[in-house]
C-alpha cells in the first residue's frame, strides 16, 4: 500500500499528531518514514543585519535550521519510542508547502501526513492552517491532514 510515508514537522501538537498517524500507518505496511521540517529562508537584507550584531549571535537561517534539526531530531526519537522503524530526518529551507510537495515529489512517496495547523497558526475557527491547505491542494500524492 504505501512504501514512503512524508511527515511535515514543525514541532507543533498537530505535526506530533501526524507523526503519531503516520507511525500507525507504517505498522500496517511497513513503510520508511521521512520527516521534514522546513524553516523559511530568510532574505539577504534579513541576513545583513547580521552584521551589527555581537561575534556569538547568529544569523537567522543558521538559527532556524539548528531549531529544525533539534525538531526533526526530536520527533525521530518520539517515533522511535513508540515502535517506528526505518525513519528518516531532512532538513530544508524555502516556503514550507512548496518544499513539502516538491520533496514528495522527489522521494516518490506515497502519503504525506501534515497537521491541521502549524505553530503559526492561532486563528480560531480556521479549519487548516496555510501550509497544510497548500500541500492538500498541490500535492500529487494522497494528503492525510491530522
Amino acid at each position: 500500500m504505501f512504501k514512503r510515508i512524508l511527515v511535515a514537522i514543525d514541532g507543533s501538537k498537530a505535526s506530533l499528531k501526524a507523526l503519531d498517524k503516520a507511525i500507525e500507518l507504517q505498522k500496517l505496511t511497513e513503510a520508511e518514514i521521512y520527516l521534514i521540517c522546513v524553516y523559511k529562508h530568510h532574505s539577504l537584507f534579513e541576513a545583513s543585519l547580521s552584521i551589527g550584531r555581537p561575534p556569538g549571535m547568529d544569523i537567522p537561517d543558521k538559527v532556524l535550521s539548528e531549531y529544525a534539526k533539534e525538531v526533526v531530531n526530536h520527533a525521530k526519537e518520539l517515533a522511535k519510542s513508540h515502535g517506528a522503524i526505518k525513519i528518516r530526518g531532512f532538513v530544508k529551507s524555502g516556503r514550507p508547502s512548496k518544499v513539502i510537495v516538491k520533496f514528495a515529489e522527489d522521494k516518490e512517496t506515497d502519503l504525506i501526513v501534515v497537521g491541521t495547523r502549524g505553530t503559526h497558526s492561532d486563528k480560531d475557527g480556521m479549519l487548516l492552517g496555510s501550509v497544510s491547505h497548500r500541500v492538500a491542494s498541490h500535492a500529487k500524492c494522497p494528503v492525510l491532514v491530522v
